[in-house]
């Protein structure tokens, strides 16, 4: 038997389940499964599925869906369970809930009314995908979904786009090569990307380069299943320091602070901030 059924504790149990391989489950996570009272899912043919690998039998739980579609209508009916002492277990279709799914709605409405929420940690394509890419793994940003249109893409973009820090997107397999085409002038050939697909899967491919090298790499392979896409950190990350300061250096020359500033800014791609603090320093001297 791969699981023991334990008495849970009443409350709230985030269950991480595997995002391609079924034996990347953890041990713990298959104790809450087979234990708790009730099972919250996305889908629940997909839980069936990894229950019967393990031979843990569905007569034996109650199984909810639960999705962005009915999420008003079933939280309710869930926080009812939590009130009369049930335990009761939150999974996604894979991976880690509540990572760009509705599960963070009912965490919330447990934690106001002080119901137990414990986690059963496991697999997570986020961080899969970040710990296999190459890019620095300091300080990254998770910005979920872009959005569909173009103009409102670009926007949520520049919003994610913080300061030293490498940016993480979930995308579709169908939208993957449109949204490339749409940030291609802002990542320009200097910035890499990386596109995760199949992570743990048989056909895993991970796709590393400039936005361009992946776009071309993509449009001749067969794409299915979520996407990952990361971002290296903005441009002044990659551009040596002295090669501002010596544009600089030559500009302030002829032409103001803040003229020199606003053309080395706009010529490498790199913030005012950073400029200007460099401007200040070279004009100290």
């Amino acid at each position: 038997m791969y699981y023991q059924v334990q008495s849970l504790n009443p409350g709230l149990h985030i269950v991480s389940i595997p995002i391609g391989r079924a034996r990347d489950i953890t041990l713990n996570a298959l104790d809450v499964l087979a234990s708790a009272d009730a099972i919250i899912a996305e889908d629940t043919r997909e839980i069936k599925k990894l229950l019967n690998i393990y031979e843990i039998s569905v007569k034996k739980v109650n199984l909810i869906a639960y999705h962005n579609h009915n999420a008003k209508k079933q939280i309710p009916k869930i926080l009812n369970l939590l009130k009369e002492g049930l335990s009761v277990a939150l999974v996604s279709d894979a991976g880690t809930p509540l990572i760009s799914d509705p599960g963070y709605l009912i965490v919330k409405e447990a934690a106001k009314i002080d119901i137990s929420v414990t986690s059963a940690p496991g697999p997570s394509a986020l961080l899969a995908a970040l710990t296999i890419s190459g890019l620095s793994t300091d300080r990254f940003v998770f910005c979920g979904f872009l959005p569909v249109k173009k103009a409102s893409k670009l926007k949520y973009f520049d919003d994610c786009d913080l300061h030293s820090s490498t940016l993480i997107f979930f995308e579709s397999p169908n939208r993957i090569l449109s949204t490339l085409e749409d940030l291609a002038p802002k990542l320009g050939d200097k910035r890499k990307i990386v596109v995760c697909r199949e992570l743990t899967k048989k056909f895993e491919t991970i796709y590393r380069g400039s936005v361009f090298e992946v776009k071309e790499r993509l449009q001749n392979d067969t794409l299915k299943g979520e996407l990952v896409l990361l971002v290296s950190q903005r441009d002044e990350e990659l551009v040596e320091k002295r090669e501002i300061d010596m544009l600089l250096q030559k500009l302030l020359k002829d032409v103001s602070l803040k003229e020199s500033v606003d053309i080395v800014s706009d010529n490498l791609g790199v913030s005012r901030r950073i400029v200007y603090k460099s401007a200040l320093r070279i004009n100290k001297k």
